[in-house]
């Protein structure tokens, strides 16, 4: 029998087992690694000395790379949760409960990084300070900290008391039983054992990403006036559903509440372009809620984020750690709006109120309302609550160490059963989620049960009811167009100096839903509109294999062929449900002419086409940010053998030529047409003795750091690209 035994498992997943070491490595763990582990059967369920728990790795392999192709490599909380809980390796009395503890391996940055994600992801906000800091009142703060001890059993643990991180230099170190790992080069490594070797390669190719565990239909939305979206109702352990989640349309805009993981293939499978989303409720800051947030940095504005502020504080301090970037980046990728626990806000004239929900961190449940004839209408979502008798079970004294008040009790009963038109429960059970029993007197109009990995009973049926992915519960129907009343905006945007009645007059075309998989325009062809995408995403393809992108709500398709008579270079494919503005040939030609725009457009086309092309301006980046983008960016020409420091204060977009940078640490990179180098400012700073030498005469454009560093999705492009340049390669041995 082979001493090794290697199995790919997804995109930047691997398994790698030594059965007579016992050692079992999950190598790489993006978002929903546990799932796709239980999806090849490489976790199962198992009985062990009569009691029942899970198979799975005791290892896990961290990336080298923080992030990949816009994504986070590193989420180790649910598969660490798997070994400690599921297996039963932390748990009194179990067999598999040995004294070992499940294995963090990898850079130091990264275990360290991971370290303090896990622990955030544990307990959140850990002090008194931290809280008020948080803008929480003193008293309630020492309430809030009391019934955090009584959560964690009475001792907030630092993570290496739950998991052994094992530091990857250059060495090869032994992770147990004579199993040993060494690094080949970045994100590759070869692990040893009883005279064999296997290789592991984490790295993803270009244009590769982590896959979802599971397929979704793809659905059509009709924007109603006040109307909730069910996004899921499973848990972070469900292979089969996304996690619980919903979206809010109020009045035309888009609100997520929470953000879990494969948020990106659940908002395509409803026809949501992420351009569209017009801000994010958030409950707290465990990972099958907010893993998501990091997808919601792919888009050209800034997200309004919505959350107490002590909610807030704690997923800033998870996220960068995960990301492994400074707490003061988050605001520069999140529109932060802070919130006012147990009031009313008004957010544009939909009325949220978060309230304090008892959980190991910081987590308030959210009410939403929204007067209408005969009284409110309103929607509670209470994801990540606690049952009745786990809470009972906390009350103490107000002058014990640990525990919750009577009041505390009580108040947080009154707010879960407060009476709504519809009302989300999380009914995971266990020690920090809800139970349906607790509100089979609920007065509520409709009761929707979530946060399950399984079929609800039959006491549970009798209680509420499920909401499958995409389901819609109407609370206020609409009558307004809101499709046509984003189109004014989009081209107002575009055209800011044409009379608003010139708009109105493209508003008279006509509204075209495209399937999913179908075609806008194809290459080759010429077109006769332009079509203003209103509602979900396009995919560019082209015959000659180069990689395509994701367009979304905002942008333009075929004006470049409709203005200058041309044939499309590129195939448009609708990724999703695409509801589109079609705008006939004649009459936009007719419009931009009128608008004195038609000269400024088609000489402004082959520079804004490039931009578009471009990698680091390819994908969610509108029409409307890319003719900014273009109008303030500055052709300069740099002679061949010209030497320079990268710049600190702006981006060089090459246009023709070539450039070739070197670092001290080992790096070089030949960088060419439609590369880019610089803005230094708002990523780690190059060695010194990095330089950047042009081979041949050179056309570049020079965009000023402040034209792109609130555009998100740059500016974490300009980040990756950035570390992949200027890490420490000293780790990693020379061959």
């Amino acid at each position: 029998m082979a001493a090794i035994k290697k199995i790919s498992v997804s995109p930047g997943i691997f398994w790698v087992e030594f059965p007579s070491a016992d050692v079992r490595v999950l190598c790489g763990c993006p978002v929903d690694a546990v799932k796709h582990l239980m999806r090849r059967g490489l976790i199962v369920p198992i009985e062990i000395a009569g009691i029942s728990c899970e198979s799975g790795p005791n290892t896990i392999l961290l990336s080298d790379l923080p992030i990949q192709n816009g994504k986070v490599c590193n989420r180790s909380e649910f598969p660490v949760l798997q070994m400690l809980y599921r297996q039963g390796m932390i748990l009194p009395g179990h067999p598999s409960n040995t004294g070992a503890l499940p294995t963090l391996v990898g850079s130091r940055g990264q275990v360290t990084g991971q370290l303090n994600y896990i622990f955030r992801g544990n307990y959140g906000l850990v002090s008194r300070e931290e809280l008020i800091a948080a803008e929480v009142e003193p008293e309630l703060a020492d309430e809030i900290m009391r019934m955090k001890l009584a959560f964690a059993f009475g001792n907030i643990r630092p993570s290496e008391k739950l998991v052994r991180p094992l530091f990857l230099g250059r060495e090869p170190i032994e992770i147990g039983n004579g199993v040993f790992v060494r690094r080949e080069r970045t994100n590759v490594f070869e692990f040893s054992f009883a005279g064999e070797q296997v290789v592991v390669d984490l790295n993803l190719g270009p244009g590769e990403g982590y896959e979802c565990p599971y397929t979704l239909d793809m659905h059509l939305l009709e924007r109603e006036y006040f109307s909730i979206v069910h996004m899921g109702d499973g848990d972070g352990w469900d292979m089969n559903r996304p996690a619980m989640g919903s979206i809010v349309l109020f009045q035309g805009r888009i609100y997520l509440i929470d953000a879990g993981p494969n948020i990106d293939y659940a908002l395509n499978a409803l026809g949501i372009g992420v351009n569209e989303i017009d801000g994010i409720f958030h409950t707290h800051a465990h990972d099958d809620h907010q893993s998501g947030l990091s997808t919601l940095l792919r888009r050209d504005h800034r997200m309004p984020y919505y959350a107490v502020p002590m909610v807030r504080d704690s997923v800033m301090k998870k996220l960068t750690a995960a990301m492994q970037l400074p707490e003061s980046e988050f605001s520069h990728l999140f529109d932060v709006r802070d919130l006012r626990l147990d009031e009313w806000n008004d957010i544009e004239g939909l009325e949220v109120k978060p309230v304090l929900s008892p959980h190991p961190v910081d987590t308030t449940i959210f009410f939403f309302r929204s007067i209408w004839e005969g009284g409110y209408r309103s929607y509670a979502h209470l994801a990540d609550i606690a049952s009745f008798d786990v809470l009972r079970k906390m009350i103490a004294p107000d002058n014990a160490p640990a525990g919750i008040s009577e009041s505390m009790f009580e108040r947080t009963k009154n707010a879960y059963l407060q009476k709504v038109d519809i009302k989300k429960i999380d009914i995971g059970g266990g020690l920090i989620h809800g139970t349906a029993a607790d509100f089979s007197d609920d007065q509520s109009e409709k009761l929707i049960l979530a946060h399950v990995a399984r079929r609800l009973t039959q006491e549970e049926r009798a209680i509420g009811s499920g909401a499958p992915f995409g389901t819609i519960d109407i609370l206020i129907k609409g009558v307004s167009d809101t499709n046509r009343h984003r189109a004014f905006g989009y081209l107002s945007d575009y055209f800011p100096e044409s009379p608003k009645h010139m708009i109105r007059h493209l508003l008279n075309g006509k509204m075209i839903v495209f399937n999913p998989e179908t075609f806008l325009f194809k290459e080759g062809q010429t077109a006769d509109c332009v079509y203003l995408v209103l509602n979900g995403s396009v995919e560019t393809l082209r015959t000659t294999g180069t990689s395509g992108h994701i367009l979304t709500a905002g942008s333009m398709l075929g004006e470049t062929q409709v203005l200058l008579d041309v044939a499309s270079t590129e195939t448009y494919r609708a990724a999703s449900f695409v509801r589109a503005l079609r705008l006939p040939k004649d009459v936009y030609i007719d419009f931009v002419t009128r608008s004195g725009r038609h000269a400024n457009i088609v000489s402004s086309r082959e520079q804004l086409d490039f931009f578009r092309n471009s990698a680091i301006f390819a994908d969610s980046v509108s029409c409307v940010t890319l003719s900014q983008l273009t109008r303030v960016a500055e052709l300069v020409t740099f002679d061949k053998d010209k030497i320079m420091d990268p710049p600190d204060e702006e981006l060089l977009l090459i246009r023709s030529g070539s450039a070739f940078l070197t670092t001290p640490f080992g790096h070089e990179e030949h960088v060419g047409v439609g590369g880019n180098i610089g803005a230094m400012a708002i990523s780690r700073k190059p060695p010194k003795g990095t330089q950047l030498r042009f081979l041949e005469s050179s056309d570049v454009y020079q965009l000023p750091l402040d034209s792109f560093a609130d555009i998100p999705i740059v500016r974490w492009k300009v980040i990756e690209t950035n570390r992949k340049r200027y890490a420490d390669r000293r780790l990693v041995p020379r061959k």
